[in-house]
């Protein structure tokens, strides 16, 4: 029996990352053989239930990483994608992975404009597909592509006939991204109530709501959850998995035991080797998600951090930075001058913040550290002067 049916059957919620399958069919990134061992080797430290790791029937180096990722001996699922074609399975069985996934189209748009076919032969496609699968004992996950397109009543036969033939959970595919997340509960809710199979969401993310749409479909019963590293992915990328896996942890107070203390330096390592480079506002790993200017919101987070903090920096890898700038307040500025080792006073602060933001709005930037200290040494030495005049006119 395989891995993810005898260590997740039980599990609440499962978490499917695609980044070496979804996420390097984004446009111009490709992973080299040795980045795609180490994604799955992290993917598997912080605790992900299975991943995707590629698809065998393109041969060459994608088939020589897969085979070497499925003898890793990982704790985690290793899931090869297939065409609902038979040869393809054949190379995903070559390879050892304990799952599968059977994708075909279900949406008429599809059916008649990209395979030129009819529902029929689609149903008899993935059924033949399935059956042949389950006779070698692998996990199986059958995806209806542009699932959000296609007729429901045609998904709920498409979806009995794969759970009949062995399938084991029907991937739900949003994906163009055109679903929004009370759309997707209704639909999501019907499916699970219709054909009693184990969904799993996979979105897109090109209006902005493929997190949204995913948790949508978890709130409506869906136990998988498809997600990428970063959101990498086609077009506009996919569910992010650290953007959906703190929401479940602090939004749906949902236990899935990722070490999500490493989603910094796995994010990192992703954005390096996709090229894609990780935007200082990136939701949950952004340089700028505990990065406080303000004066009102840099006060609040010194008394308290969770005056303005959901989750603390060390709950994903990152630290806490006080920013120097033009919106900073007095507070601020005597914290940050305790990291030099100098104890400023509330007035010698409050003296230092106009030549501090006269500094910032030349510089159009917070300042550096050494920027600060030659303010204050500026300040103070002005000080010793004006002290030095005062005595020279009391001895006069």
């Amino acid at each position: 029996m395989n891995r993810l049916i005898t260590g997740l059957e039980k599990k609440e919620i499962i978490i499917v990352d695609t980044t070496l399958r979804d996420g390097e069919q984004t446009a111009g990134v490709v992973f080299s053989n040795q980045e795609k061992i180490r994604i799955a080797k992290m993917l598997d430290e912080i605790g992900v239930h299975q991943i995707e790791v590629g698809v065998p029937v393109m041969g060459g180096n994608e088939k020589a990483a897969i085979k070497e990722i499925a003898a890793l001996g990982l704790n985690c699922s290793v899931m090869a994608w297939n065409r609902a074609n038979i040869d393809d399975i054949k190379h995903s069985l070559d390879c050892g992975v304990d799952a599968v996934a059977i994708s075909i189209s279900t949406s008429d748009i599809h059916i008649k404009h990209k395979l030129n076919s009819t529902r029929e032969q689609v149903l008899e496609n993935m059924v033949k597909a399935t059956e042949f699968a389950k006779k070698h004992g692998v996990y199986i996950s059958v995806n209806a592509e542009d699932s959000s397109r296609t007729d429901l009543d045609f998904l709920v036969k498409f979806a009995l006939a794969a759970k009949e033939a062995g399938a084991d959970r029907l991937r739900y595919c949003d994906t163009i991204g055109i679903l929004e997340p009370f759309k997707t509960y209704e639909i999501i809710a019907s499916l699970i109530d219709k054909t009693g199979m184990d969904i799993e969401m996979h979105t897109h993310n090109d209006f902005g709501m493929a997190t949204a749409n995913a948790l949508a479909g978890v709130r409506a019963g869906a136990r998988f959850i498809g997600v990428t590293v970063n959101g990498l992915g086609e077009r506009a990328g996919n569910a992010a998995l650290e953007e959906v896996l703190m929401a479940l942890k602090y939004i749906f107070n949902k236990d899935h035991g990722i070490k999500t203390q490493m989603f910094k330096e796995i994010s990192e390592y992703v954005a390096r080797a996709s090229g894609r480079i990780l935007p200082p506002g990136k939701a949950i790993v952004g340089d700028n998600m505990f990065r406080h200017e303000s004066g009102i919101h840099a006060d609040g987070v010194i008394k308290f951090p969770g005056t303005y903090e959901v989750f603390s920096p060390e709950d994903v890898g990152l630290e806490r930075q006080i920013v120097i700038g033009k919106h900073s307040g007095s507070k601020a500025i005597m914290l940050k001058f305790r990291e030099y080792g100098i104890s400023l006073t509330e007035e010698e602060a409050t003296d230092l913040l106009p030549a501090i933001r006269r500094a910032t709005v030349e510089m159009k930037r917070p300042l550096f550290d050494k920027e600060l200290v030659y303010i204050y040494e500026d300040y103070m030495l002005k000080k010793l002067e004006k002290g030095t005049d005062k005595n020279l006119i009391n001895t006069e």
